[in-house]
């Protein structure tokens, strides 16, 4: 009931998804580090202050108790934002509380980038570049995709491939989802 929608439930029956990634847990490194930073400072103040200081101490504690909730929240709305592309569209939802649903056409794809920064090669991440005809897009650049080789490779052949072999390459999924649907329908 609270929980946000599931990414597939915002496809089309004519759709083909292709991939569905959420972003390397590495964009979550400032606030790891921050949240880490923070916590110590307070153990760290906590223990230099005088006993006779309770009330402080409580209010530092408080105070830490909120850098982990806040922390916990950002790994929760990491964790429910996922990027499904389709042979039609990239489609990214976003939001704990209110879902966002930004959506790109892959017909307006003119151009494709990535990048991998040094700690990007070394923990398995990077940034794609999506340009489209003439106006900037809500998914113009998605940093800290997982294996950003294989994605940009997906999407050039999905954007400038061949149409008919991407067909008959993606007519058993087709297929196989709609055995799904029929075993649903039967129970």
């Amino acid at each position: 009931m609270f929980a946000p929608r599931d990414p597939d439930e915002y496809l089309l029956d004519t759709e083909r998804r292709v991939i569905r990634i959420r972003r390397h847990w590495a964009c979550l490194g400032w606030e790891i580090f921050e949240t880490v930073a923070l916590l110590a400072v307070a153990v760290m103040v906590s223990y230099l202050m005088p006993p006779s200081m309770w009330i402080m101490q409580n209010v530092l504690w408080y105070a830490a108790l909120l850098v982990l909730l806040r922390f916990a929240y950002v790994v929760v709305a990491w964790w429910v934002e996922r990027l499904v592309v389709t042979d039609k569209r990239f489609i990214m939802t976003t939001g704990v509380f209110t879902t966002k649903v930004l959506m790109m056409p892959i017909s307006k794809v003119t151009d494709l980038t990535y990048e991998r920064s040094a700690m990007g090669r070394m923990l398995g991440y990077g940034t794609t570049v999506v340009e489209s005809a003439g106006q900037i897009q809500a998914l113009n650049r998605i940093e800290y995709l997982p294996r950003p080789e294989e994605f940009y490779d997906t999407i050039s052949e999905l954007v400038f491939g061949d149409k008919k072999a991407q067909a008959e390459r993606f007519s058993m999924i087709k297929a196989q989802r709609a055995a799904r649907g029929k075993r649903k329908a039967v129970r």
